[in-house]
């Protein structure tokens, strides 16, 4: 007894004052506390009024016999633990089988030995013991589990989050530099002389440099955010004043490239809600696949359109060139997926996926529509400011 600071509850149960004397005796005699039920219908009562450790339960009973208690017992979630002992002067093998098969954990007969009752006891309360430390250390380490997979889940999402980051810096951080080099290498190629720049170049490069040096900000605030929690400054913009400046700073590119530009966009359209910058983004990602993946001299489409029915401003950024199969269009903005046109490029398949975050996350939707061989048509909306 000395393993246990509380002393085992036992309930003896029998109809016989004698037997519960006996049994009680040996018990309370070894430092057991022990409670007395005589009958079936007052052992369940004693068990509600609280849950004991072990029962010794008579099988021969009046009213309630010693299976019904048992099956009781193991019909009910509260008590269905309680390893419950048989001791009966029935000694017939049927007896002893529906014994066990109602929920007994072991079986006594009548008469018995008092060293054998208490071994038998005291080896079902251990195992009882046992029972509930293993449950213990299984519900611990399910918790365990459990908070190991969220953190495993949130490393990969940490590190989800930090590849497109560092794709975003060197993905949209190139489109403006080589723009800027392109056109500072064509001074170069012109004279050995003295380079003179005039005033709009510069404006044009410094612009450059200032979307660069705000990009890497946005860039770092955004990386401490969920990918899909994208921060915007939200102001009314216009769209063919915003994408004027776009392609002015792509001038050098197009020309390199020998772009024939189609641009639609109407300067009277209603201004947009959006982040300019955040906006930039899309574009320079979208014009930027169309040069990357078409060769010289296919015609880009830039066009805007108010959508009657949604209020939202709708804009296609389109092309003639090689196309993308329409069975890819539906996962093309999906997390580091590239069309098959793209497998021997360079890049991660993140910039899509980056134009679809933004663009969601200024409420507005994005798709595309391709067939090969008849270029690609990307669409956008935005809300109206």
């Amino acid at each position: 007894m000395s393993e246990n600071l509380v002393p085992p509850d036992i309930l003896i149960v029998d109809d016989f004052p004698d037997n519960i004397y006996l049994l009680s005796s040996m018990f309370v005699g070894r430092g057991y506390r022990v409670r007395e039920a005589i009958g079936g219908e007052e052992a369940l009562k004693a068990v509600d009024l609280q849950v004991p450790d072990l029962i010794l339960l008579d099988i021969r009973m009046p009213h309630m016999d010693g299976y019904e208690v048992c099956r009781r017992l193991k019909a009910s979630d509260i008590t269905k633990e309680i390893p419950v002992i048989f001791v009966s002067a029935v000694d017939d093998v049927f007896d002893k089988v529906k014994a066990f098969e109602v929920g007994g954990a072991d079986y006594i007969t009548k008469p018995f030995e008092p060293i054998e009752v208490l071994a038998r006891v005291k080896q079902q309360l251990a195992l009882c013991r046992c029972q509930m430390q293993l449950r213990a250390t299984n519900a611990q380490l399910a918790a365990q589990n459990v908070q190991l997979s969220q953190e495993i889940k949130e490393r990969k999402q940490a590190e989800a989050r930090l590849k497109v980051f560092v794709h975003a810096v060197s993905h949209d951080l190139r489109n403006p530099v080589t723009g800027t080099s392109l056109l500072l290498q064509s001074y170069l190629d012109k004279t050995r002389e003295n380079v003179v720049i005039n005033r709009q170049i510069v404006e044009v490069m410094l612009d450059s440099c200032k979307r660069q040096i705000h990009l890497i900000d946005s860039l770092v605030e955004m990386q401490q955010l969920e990918v899909s929690g994208y921060p915007l400054n939200l102001q009314s913009t216009s769209i063919h004043a915003l994408t004027s400046r776009i392609i002015k700073a792509w001038e050098p590119m197009f020309a390199k490239y020998q772009v024939v530009l189609n641009y639609l966009i109407a300067p009277n359209l209603p201004d947009i809600s959006a982040d300019v910058d955040q906006l930039w983004r899309v574009f320079e990602n979208l014009i930027g696949n169309a040069l990357k993946y078409n060769p010289p001299g296919f015609v880009l489409t830039l066009d805007a359109k108010v959508d009657a029915t949604s209020s939202m401003l709708r804009v296609i950024v389109a092309d003639n060139g090689v196309g993308i199969p329409e069975t890819e269009c539906a996962s093309l903005f999906d997390l580091y997926v590239r069309g098959t046109s793209a497998l021997r490029r360079a890049g991660a398949g993140l910039g899509l996926y980056i134009c679809r975050q933004i663009v969601e996350a200024h409420g507005g939707q994005i798709g595309v529509e391709s067939e090969l061989g008849k270029g690609v048509r990307f669409w956008f909306t935005l809300p109206l400011s």
